[in-house]
């Protein structure tokens, strides 16, 4: 397993804190140059920046065996108009995913569709996305974000997957809160995604990464699968799946393994190959600056992979790893 040192943490800590910064993103979106170079890293992490994009990609996923999940990237979207047209998008995403027969959910921030406005203005959203997906047979999933936002997340989740089961829920096994929260959700009926956290949180209401949080990780999965949910195991963290075979954890129909794309490809393929259901976590959109500095801030080395990436003349050929 690798071990982060202490300069590599703070790195990430420095980062996580650069991904927050709303003008740092606005330079990078205004700078044509800069904002060409850090794209040729994204693409190693995003699809596209269009529908089709992250279409394409997961028909080619699915082809080789995997599931798949699909986000149009947003969050903290703070102008009604864009919040609405995220919407539409994806609603257009459902649709086409139905029309084109591709099995796939679709994931989302709350945020991105209203709940930095208001949390009824969401919830409209979100119900209405609920009925399409249900009609067209695709499953919604919301993401988790910031623990500020942790309550009101749950709080429209729970409103709308008592309507609509086919809603499920993303918990963060690193802030010290999930454990009740995951008690508090156990009547509703949907699938939970566990992971480990990526957004850098107080020390007061968060674990750290180390053994602690594998081992709360672990008791999460532990506890969901008990209850009868359907789980996503959403970890590259190797240690963490071994646990997670070793206890025979994947005999159940209703467990399987989530990662995300471009992250530790190799990995997927042979989870996938030793007979394993795999789903890979796929993303599109414009607003990939923030997503990008999350892939590299959870796995440091990744830095080295975003400059040769910079300076390669070739193209990007990220799917070729999922044979």
């Amino acid at each position: 397993m690798y071990q982060v040192s202490d300069l590599e943490k703070q790195f990430t800590a420095a980062l996580k804190s650069i991904a927050r910064r709303s003008d740092l993103k606005s330079y990078v979106e205004q700078t044509p140059q800069l904002n060409r170079l850090l794209r040729l890293t994204a693409d190693r992490y995003v699809t596209g920046e269009h529908r089709k994009d992250g279409l394409k990609v997961g028909r080619k996923l699915v082809d080789k065996g995997y599931a798949v999940s699909i986000e149009y990237i947003g969050e903290n979207t703070t102008v009604a108009t864009e919040c609405e047209a995220a919407a539409l998008e994806m609603m257009a995403l459902i649709h086409d995913l139905s029309q084109g027969g591709v099995p796939a959910r679709v994931s989302f921030d709350l945020s991105h569709i209203g709940l930095s406005l208001d949390k009824e203005f969401a919830f409209s959203h979100l119900m209405n996305l609920a009925e399409q997906a249900q009609e067209a047979g695709v499953e919604l999933f919301i993401s988790m974000e910031e623990s500020s936002k942790t309550d009101d997340i749950l709080s429209v989740y729970e409103r709308a997957a008592s309507f609509y089961p086919n809603i499920g829920i993303t918990l963060q096994a690193h802030l010290t809160r999930t454990p009740q929260d995951l008690a508090a959700i156990v009547a509703l009926p949907s699938r939970i995604r566990i992971v480990k956290g990526a957004y850098q949180e107080p020390a007061d209401c968060s674990i750290p990464r180390s053994s602690t949080l594998s081992d709360r990780y672990l008791e999460l999965v532990e506890s969901t699968i008990r209850q009868g949910h359907r789980v996503s195991i959403a970890t590259h963290d190797e240690h963490i799946i071994e646990e997670v075979l070793e206890r025979g954890w994947l005999s159940n129909s209703d467990v399987e393994f989530e990662m995300l794309y471009g992250i530790r490809p190799d990995l997927s393929s042979s989870l996938k190959a030793a007979g394993h259901p795999v789903r890979i976590y796929l993303t599109y959109g414009h607003q990939w600056f923030l997503y990008l500095c999350h892939r590299i801030a959870e796995y440091p080395p990744n830095l080295f992979q975003a400059v040769m990436d910079m300076v390669s003349s070739e193209e990007v050929e990220v799917i070729k790893a999922y044979d």
